[in-house]
């Protein structure tokens, strides 16, 4: 019984509860009055036109009876007059008793009291022993994915949520969540930020600048990340106190822009780890195309490793009987010597003539079109909005103002010559119709694309690479985390620095079941300072060593679940 007041007073602390409670008596002092009303008029039929006389108990007793639609039937009026009272006495009760009443008491008691039960279940603080965590500041898309990147890695992290309710709801769905906002002082020493491993700033160029110099105050030497919307917001967030600022836009504009078409068949250096270098390559116009892996020789030519093939967006493992599709993408891994020595084996081919069409001239237009201009492709840029194109053409390309899904319009500006389609709409539904429409009129062209959630959509609707804002600034947290450079392959794929399980320590690479049982993909191993990226299924793992995998995060897990692995500490 104590328990019950205390928690009925501390719901009833609150102002807008007060207010809720007061409106519900209002509306039941309405309905006393309204039932008071009701026995007066019964009394009045009764007396007057049915020569009746009743107890005020009785004309009470009647109207409740009537006004909830009881009916015994132990009272009733035998007069027209009675039986039309009769009626609108039902209907009333049906209406304020039977629906406003239940309505209001839940809309005005019960909800809050259920909101005021939640809140006190969203999490206020980290544990005392928290230590190398990550703090996020918002629950976004990046949030989403990086929350989902750390939990397999085995990093603990925080996602700070203002709004109580919304916590403890996200808390329930397995996210771990701290309610508070972010630009207190007192959510950061909550959180514990000065033991703290990274702080992420994924908000507003402005929320953002507010969060760096609070969490200054608390922790002066963790490291902030910071999201830049707008170049010049770069300066402002770095003086403010953040050590590393993404901007977001103008690195997916670039990243997109490094996966066009080249005009030349050469394998194309996508990432790099220490001296470890991944590069991709295009088998069509290659002497690779229709051979299988072990037909390439490629390890005994180069010393180099087929990591993966990119088939229709997904990165299968490389077997030494897959077969390589034209249309297939090899990833292959190596030094910067080795992957020079495979580019000189291909066709010298080169075509700098037919034009990259950019459609979409926003942030990420405007940084792919730098970005190509300065390897010297010619860009056609499409865009409706007259402004942006301007600002296209100062650059030096050719533009073209009206709408892409215009077949007159697109054909002008060349998709039928173009070398690559560089798609970088915000839209996923407008970039998988172009996905669509410009692989018809030109089915040999290259797709790069924009995305963010429809992969599966756009892969289907021909886009040969996607890549999304909130992978760049994932892989960009975990890069940092890991001490090296982001590793951007494709959507949906990752590296991972994963320690050698303990059942496969000492083992041939062959013998693993790596490949075989998560679809994982080994690129180089690492033991102390010394990375062996020439692999062979005879290569040993050794005991204590790091395996650098590419795959998905599906892929990840079921590693985990396979050989029972945990994140180095």
């Amino acid at each position: 019984m104590t328990f019950l007041l205390k928690r009925l007073a501390a719901l009833t602390s609150h102002p807008e509860m007060r207010e809720n409670i007061r409106a519900l008596f209002r509306y039941l002092a309405f309905l006393v009055a309204l039932v008071t009303v009701y026995a007066v008029l019964f009394h009045f039929i009764m007396l007057r036109v049915e020569g009746q006389e009743h107890s005020w108990v009785t004309g009470f007793y009647w109207a409740v009876v009537v006004m909830t639609t009881l009916g015994f039937g132990d009272v009733t009026f035998a007069s027209d007059a009675g039986r039309v009272f009769s009626v609108v006495v039902v209907l009333s009760g049906v209406v304020f008793l039977l629906v406003m009443l239940p309505f209001l008491f839940i809309r005005l008691f019960y909800t809050p009291w259920l909101e005021a039960r939640v809140r006190i279940l969203a999490p206020r603080e980290a544990p005392p022993e928290a230590s190398g965590h990550v703090i996020i500041t918002e629950y976004d898309a990046i949030g989403v994915g990086l929350v989902q990147r750390l939990a397999a890695e085995g990093i603990p992290c925080f996602t700070i949520e203002p709004d109580p309710v919304t916590a403890a709801r996200l808390l329930g769905d397995g996210v771990p969540v701290v309610a508070g906002e972010i630009d207190e002082q007192a959510t950061y020493e909550r959180l514990r930020a000065d033991a703290a491993g990274l702080v992420f700033a994924n908000g507003t160029d402005t929320a953002n600048t507010n969060v760096t110099l609070t969490v200054r105050e608390v922790a002066a030497d963790t490291p902030i990340v910071a999201i830049a919307e707008h170049e010049d917001s770069i300066d402002i967030l770095e003086l403010s106190g953040a050590n590393t600022v993404l901007p977001l836009k103008r690195q997916l504009g670039e990243y997109l822009a490094s996966r066009v078409d080249a005009g030349r068949a050469e394998a194309h250096v996508v990432a790099a780890i220490h001296d470890l270098q991944i590069a991709e390559l295009p088998a069509r116009d290659t002497p690779f195309a229709g051979m299988k892996v072990r037909e390439t020789h490629l390890r005994e030519r180069t010393g180099l490793t087929v990591a993966g093939l990119w088939e229709r967006g997904r990165l299968q493992p490389a077997y030494p009987d897959t077969r390589i599709d034209p249309g297939s993408v090899l990833v292959v891994t190596g030094t910067a010597q080795r992957i020079a020595g495979l580019t000189e084996l291909l066709p010298g081919r080169t075509d700098m003539t037919r034009p990259v069409l950019l459609i979409g001239a926003g942030a990420v237009g405007q940084a792919a079109g730098a970005a190509l201009r300065r390897k010297g492709f010619t860009v056609h840029a499409i865009d409706r909005d007259e402004s942006a194109l301007a600002r296209m053409a100062a650059a030096g390309h050719e533009v073209f103002a009206g709408d892409a899904a215009n077949r007159q319009l697109i054909e002008r500006a060349g998709v039928g010559n173009a070398g690559s389609v560089l798609l970088t709409s915000n839209d996923d539904a407008m970039n998988i119709y172009l996905a669509v429409y410009c692989r018809r009129l030109n089915p040999d062209v290259r797709i790069v694309s924009r995305i963010a959630r429809n992969q599966e959509a756009i892969h289907r609707a021909g886009a040969d690479f996607v890549l999304s804002d909130a992978t760049i600034g994932v892989e960009a947290v975990m890069s940092l985390l890991d001490g090296h450079e982001p590793v951007l392959l494709g959507e949906g794929v990752r590296l991972f620095t994963v320690g050698v399980p303990a059942a496969l320590g000492g083992r041939p690479l062959r013998d693993s079941g790596i490949g075989s049982r998560t679809g994982m993909s080994v690129i180089a191993v690492r033991h102390g300072e010394e990375y062996i990226s020439t692999l062979t299924g005879e290569t040993i793992l050794p005991p204590g060593g790091e395996l650098l995998m590419l795959g998905s995060l599906h892929q990840r897990r079921s590693f985990g679940a396979a050989f029972d692995t945990h994140r180095p500490q």
